[in-house]
């Protein structure tokens, strides 16, 4: 989800020149309105006077402009949202899809604009309209890109100077007492115990990447939503905690589940423990739940080769009491289970069945489905779409119209 900007200071107006007359308004009243407009109508509008690209081009008004796209949105709570997602798989052509977040109807499509060298795509996040998104053969060899679809405008970042290791994952957050976009890069050795790990943050402001010291024995664990959740700032993730067993001294080591949090604003680490639940956990990820955090637990169900998953959110961030048992769901095969939510906090599911044809040949039929998890209430979807997807938010802003060494397409 898309966080709010907090309110910039005001630009600094010009005086009034001979060139204005065909503008009768006053530059604060101008301003006002083009704040409030479309991010296609005022990519026309550049070309109206020198003055207004100005305006529209400035990081000030880009801001304010981000800030009143939040403040409509949160006043308008009937007003769709919308999403975009991608498939997770090799290709050289690939196509991200928005859809509405209420029924997933395809609203438009967009072409990968930059050439992929490795042809696996992925979607590390999403922040104010940017999308951060990866392209990689073996994870040792990443490009990443900041991307605008509503503006044509993409970045590569730099290659990290850095060590890399085998296995990487990104996470992109928004910055917001700095006016920042960063991207996190952890990599390690998998799945080797107590292997060296790399926590690694890009800033945008400064276009470099630097390392971050956790200071603990950790290893990641398998996440199958394969994205860190960003919410009230913070980017998360799992890991098992590695206590003991160092030394010359035959100890045994103890390993502790729980979620590791970034600060994206301060770049400071903590963690956050996990909810008590009993029965075996068979593998469980992170999401985002309407702006809170949430944590995906399947579990073995009563009947034989059943499974549950059990949601939980957590109301009050970072206090342990409130998590929160959302609902528990049968799900028939967890391989295929999306486990993603939209803006409105609908389930993305796809369900399976083995059908007889009229042949007798055995075939299996999938269908997508939406559950709403305070009715638990099932809409299945119209287009069909592939359980290996990345999703992730998606607006219209006008985020890195004025940035550095940019691509506009």
């Amino acid at each position: 989800m898309s966080q709010r900007k907090e309110a910039r200071p005001p630009m600094t107006l010009r005086r009034r020149t001979k060139q204005d007359d065909d503008f009768p308004l006053p530059d604060e009243i101008v301003l006002e309105i083009l704040a409030r407009l479309p991010v296609k109508s005022l990519l026309r509008f550049r070309c109206v006077c020198q003055t207004w690209y100005s305006f529209i081009t400035n990081p000030n008004f880009i801001s304010t402009h981000l800030l009143c796209y939040n403040n409509n949105n949160n006043n308008n709570h009937d007003d769709d949202g919308y999403v975009i997602h991608m498939p997770r798989s090799p290709s050289l052509s690939q196509i991200c899809t928005v859809a509405s977040d209420r029924t997933f109807e395809t609203i438009s499509e967009f072409r990968i604009p930059f050439t992929l060298q490795y042809g696996y795509l992925q979607l590390g996040g999403s922040c104010n309209g940017i999308l951060c998104v990866a392209d990689y053969w073996t994870f040792a060899t990443m490009d990443v890109y900041l991307w605008n679809p509503s503006i044509r405008i993409f970045k590569r970042l730099p290659n990290t100077c850095l060590p890399q290791l085998p296995t990487v994952a990104l996470g992109f957050g928004y910055d917001s007492q700095n006016n920042d976009y960063k991207v996190v890069r952890i990599s390690w050795i998998d799945p080797k115990p107590m292997s060296p790990s790399e926590v690694q943050v890009y800033s945008l402001s400064s276009d470099s990447w630097k390392r971050v010291e956790l200071g603990i024995s950790w290893m990641p664990k398998f996440n199958f939503t394969l994205t860190f959740p960003f919410v009230s700032g913070h980017l998360h993730w799992m890991i098992t905690k590695i206590e003991g067993g160092g030394g010359g001294q035959k100890t045994k080591r103890r390993c502790t589940d729980m979620i590791l949090s970034l600060d994206v604003n301060s770049e400071k680490f903590k963690e956050l423990p996990l909810p008590d639940e009993e029965g075996k956990c068979i593998k469980e990820g992170l999401a985002s739940f309407k702006g809170k955090l949430a944590l995906i637990r399947y579990g073995i169900g009563a009947q034989p080769y059943s499974t549950l998953c059990s949601i939980w959110v957590m109301t009050e961030y970072g206090v342990l009491d409130s998590w929160n048992k959302l609902c528990v769901l049968p799900i028939e095969n967890p391989s295929n289970f999306i486990g993603t939510f939209t803006n409105y906090g609908l389930l993305l599911v796809q369900k399976w069945s083995w059908l007889v044809s009229t042949n007798s040949e055995l075939g299996r039929n999938h269908k997508s489905v939406l559950i709403d998890l305070e009715t638990l209430h099932e809409k299945e979807i119209s287009n069909q779409v592939d359980f290996r997807l990345d999703l992730a938010a998606y607006m219209e802003s006008l985020a890195l119209l004025d940035g550095a060494n940019v691509v506009s397409y």
